[in-house]
């Protein structure tokens, strides 16, 4: 498994995730950028915010609950360029029970990506300079 970026023109990259998907990033007309694609950090959020959504489905289907559509926001807060606070915001049918609500947000703070940002997770990052 591996995520490749590769520089298109100025800030923008096209990122290959496992030879399969490919996507772009690039930084805002106000960073210098060419506003082509979402900026990393952002991209950091939509990770979070698919994450939270693909557990609770998986979740709810383990149980056997009907969860109908759901929707995840995440708000990013920033230091200066790096992301300080993610305010996540989970909407859940109303059909569900008061208990139901509560176990899926539970269960939304386990998904792998929302461990690794609030330090749950051991992780890990090694860099290595190669020559082309």
């Amino acid at each position: 498994m591996a995520v490749l970026a590769r520089r298109v023109a100025g800030y923008a990259n096209r990122i290959e995730v496992d030879g399969e998907h490919t996507l772009l990033v690039d930084e805002p007309l106000d960073s210098g950028g060419t506003d082509t694609g979402a900026r990393p950090t952002r991209l950091l959020a939509a990770s979070l915010a698919g994450c939270i959504a693909i557990t609770v489905e998986m979740y709810a289907r383990r149980k056997g609950w009907e969860i109908g559509a759901i929707e995840v926001e995440v708000e990013v807060e920033y230091e200066g360029p790096v992301p300080s606070t993610f305010i996540v915001g989970l909407e859940l049918p109303a059909e569900l029970s008061e208990e139901q609500r509560r176990r899926l947000l539970t269960i939304a703070t386990r998904c792998p990506v929302h461990r690794a940002l609030a330090g749950e997770a051991s992780v890990t990052v090694s860099e290595r300079l190669e020559r082309a």
